[in-house]
């Protein structure tokens, strides 16, 4: 099983106006304040490297036994699934989701079972469809949280829901908040917290505009934390030393690096709202916080949508397709205010130029 997106986004998204990518624009490394006598080329890393552990279970409130250090989320959530799942175990995950994760639960042989967060409802789950949907044979259920590609937020009250609901099947809940901190204003903290039936994963990659370090990680339960280091070495020896210091540098700046993030993504998402209340050829959940938006258009020419920017406009977008929503287009908005403000006004010619056709 290959993942068609990630092929897609390696190898078509390149534009002079790429609102494909899905993180924060790029934090300058002159900031990150490191000089290069800080730096060694290797050392004690073996199963993670303590100082970075250590200030992940700070950020995260949790003990440095719950945390597997990884290489970015999209490895955490392979990690996560491999340990949780066998082969022909039923997985159930949200639709639309991150490729991704449909990807990888199939590449794993699981049995793949869908449920709705429907555009009609603001791409919230449906607590009763997804008490409906499970089985006693459901060994994870999957989210994303905030909900990619919506940016649809998830709070507690139906975390816990769907943490009762796991409980009584006896499965697993695996949420990806690699966008959860992009939620300023409701302050969250990760579902790990909600009891044991939760397995989070997360990175520094997207909302804080460092993806180049490929920091990731998984909270888990500290039996299954060591299920997932054994798992890890079958493929990969040891974390790039050099990228474990200078994320352990950036957490503890984090505070400066998130001020930064929640400036820019504020003044972008009132250009984006703005945006797309004025197009009566859109139809949108109003953005409220996140770095993707998802809105639908009202005729059926997503794709050709995406044809023309990219060919006319040098503008890249994501075609819902990736998400099994034709008639969707994933839109980023974490990028530089300028670079946005153009590529939102090339959208809208090319919208026109669609429609018209």
């Amino acid at each position: 099983m290959l993942s068609e997106y990630m092929h897609w986004t390696k190898t078509s998204r390149n534009a002079t106006y790429n609102l494909a990518i899905s993180d924060l624009a790029h934090y300058p490394l002159s900031e990150l304040n490191i000089q290069l006598s800080d730096l060694s080329i290797t050392g004690a890393n073996g199963y993670g490297y303590s100082p970075l552990l250590e200030a992940i279970a700070r950020k995260e409130q949790v003990s440095s036994d719950c945390v597997v250090e990884t290489l970015g989320t999209s490895m955490a959530n392979y990690i996560a699934m491999a340990a949780l799942i066998e082969s022909g175990d039923e997985v159930l995950i949200e639709h639309p989701t991150y490729e991704l994760l449909l990807s990888t639960a199939q590449y794993l042989g699981a049995n793949v079972k869908r449920f709705h967060r429907r555009f009609e409802n603001k791409f919230q789950i449906d607590v009763d469809e997804l008490r409906r949907t499970v089985t006693p044979k459901t060994k994870i259920i999957v989210i994303t949280n905030l909900h990619n590609p919506s940016s649809a937020f998830t709070d507690e009250q139906t975390l816990k829901q769907i943490g009762e609901i796991a409980a009584k099947v006896g499965s697993t809940v695996l949420v990806d908040e690699v966008y959860l901190d992009a939620a300023f204003s409701e302050h969250p903290r990760s579902a790990f917290h909600l009891g044991p039936q939760f397995v989070t994963t997360d990175s520094l990659t997207k909302v804080y505009g460092l993806s180049g370090l490929r920091c990731g990680w998984i909270l888990a339960e500290p039996t299954l934390v060591q299920k997932m280091w054994r798992l890890i070495d079958l493929h990969y020896s040891t974390h790039v030393f050099i990228a474990e210091q200078m994320s352990t540098t950036a957490f503890a700046q984090l505070e400066k690096i998130s001020a930064r993030a929640q400036a820019l993504l504020t003044a972008n998402s009132e250009m984006v709202r703005s945006f797309l209340s004025s197009r009566k050829d859109i139809s949108a959940i109003p953005h409220e916080h996140g770095l993707i938006t998802f809105p639908r258009l009202l005729s059926d020419d997503a794709d050709r949508l995406c044809e023309v920017l990219r060919n006319k406009y040098q503008t890249a977008i994501v075609p819902g397709r990736f998400f099994d929503m034709p008639q969707h287009v994933r839109i980023g908005v974490g990028c530089n205010s300028e670079l946005l403000k153009q590529g939102l006004a090339n959208i809208a010619l090319a919208l026109d130029e669609v429609t018209n056709s």
